[in-house]
């Protein structure tokens, strides 16, 4: 599975340039799914890998899913998640993590 692997590729480096992430998701719209299954499937993995970084789960009904990525000097970046697969939430995960504010 091609999100695992991102997933440790990211491994602890979620703090080197985020602050905190932040996930908006629906917890029953069809757009919301892929961002769901993603939580589902590896946001404990992340989560031990960074024990003390925030990574926000955001759930309310009818929002579009949105990851929102935090960075130093309160610069924030958001990629929207509609439709996407677990896959893709991982992909647009890991092209914040690496992005340069």
């Amino acid at each position: 599975m091609a999100a695992a692997a991102v997933v440790r590729g990211i491994g602890s480096n979620l703090s080197k340039n985020l602050r905190e992430i932040r996930l908006h998701l629906c917890q029953i719209s069809a757009a919301s799914q892929g961002t769901r299954d993603f939580i589902e499937q590896h946001y404990v993995t992340l989560k031990k890998a960074n024990p003390q970084f925030p990574i926000l789960i955001r759930e309310c009904s009818g929002v579009q899913p949105v990851l929102w990525a935090r960075y130093g000097f309160g610069k924030e970046h958001s990629v929207s998640l509609d439709n996407m697969s677990a896959e893709q939430v991982a992909k647009a995960l890991e092209t914040v993590v690496n992005a340069k504010p």
